[in-house]
């Protein structure tokens, strides 16, 4: 976009605000500024712009995919640890975080993690299981409490009237950072499930699968299908 009205000539006020996204005109500033200090012509800035656009989308096309484990490791083996992996995977988020869980409990890592992200303007969204969903295969506390003291965070659920099979279940597991990396694995959102069980997963970086993940949990709560917990009672 910034290249097309560059190379169309636009006065620079209008290319800071070129596109409505926060953060562009600081990008679209530190930009201009750069083409002054260089003295390139608005054409040629354009071309470079577009080559490097052409280079980021190859990039992000490409897919890369690992394995992921919870409980005792094969050292002979290189996997990756559930644990570790996730709360890496929110530590890179910057804009946007997606986690879906059947189970959760108090897990102080994540819960830091998520913090840290929300404090650096993540929007973060936690979907999980509700206790009448699960239709007493879970006890205690409900799962979204696990995530009450994540200041921000948006707490949804699966309401019972919502599903068109008594038995169906909230059974996802997965955790989405900005569209671009996709974590699909077995394990809850548990002590138990991120250390100690044997769990499988897979990251998956690049690629349609994190953004299509997203834009699924994204229709499915403009359709209703997912609600939001009230305000006053988000896990309680």
């Amino acid at each position: 976009m910034l290249a097309d009205r560059m190379g169309d000539g636009w006065p620079e006020q209008a290319l800071r605000h070129a596109v409505p996204v926060s953060g562009f005109v600081e990008a679209a500033g530190a930009v201009l500024a750069a083409q002054r200090t260089s003295g390139v012509s608005d054409a040629e800035a354009a071309a470079y712009l577009r080559g490097l656009a052409a280079g980021h989308a190859q990039r992000s096309a490409a897919v890369r995919i690992e394995s992921v484990w919870s409980g005792p490791s094969s050292h002979p083996v290189p996997v990756r640890a559930t644990a570790q992996v996730l709360v890496d995977l929110v530590a890179e988020a910057r804009a946007e975080l997606l986690l879906m869980t059947y189970s959760a409990t108090r897990y102080a890592p994540l819960l830091a993690a998520l913090t840290a992200a929300v404090d650096r303007g993540v929007t973060v969204t936690v979907v999980t299981e509700t206790l009448a969903g699960a239709r007493g295969a879970l006890t205690g506390a409900e799962p979204a409490s696990a995530f009450a003291e994540v200041p921000g965070a948006q707490l949804w659920h699966w309401p019972v009237e919502q599903r068109a099979e008594e038995r169906a279940k909230m059974h996802a597991k997965i955790a989405v950072a900005d569209r671009r990396v996709l974590l699909v694995s077995s394990a809850n959102l548990t002590q138990s499930g991120v250390n100690r069980n044997v769990e499988a997963g897979l990251l998956i970086r690049g690629g349609t699968a994190p953004q299509r993940a997203a834009e699924h949990i994204a229709e499915l709560q403009s359709r209703g299908v997912l609600a939001r917990f009230p305000s006053t009672s988000q896990g309680r």
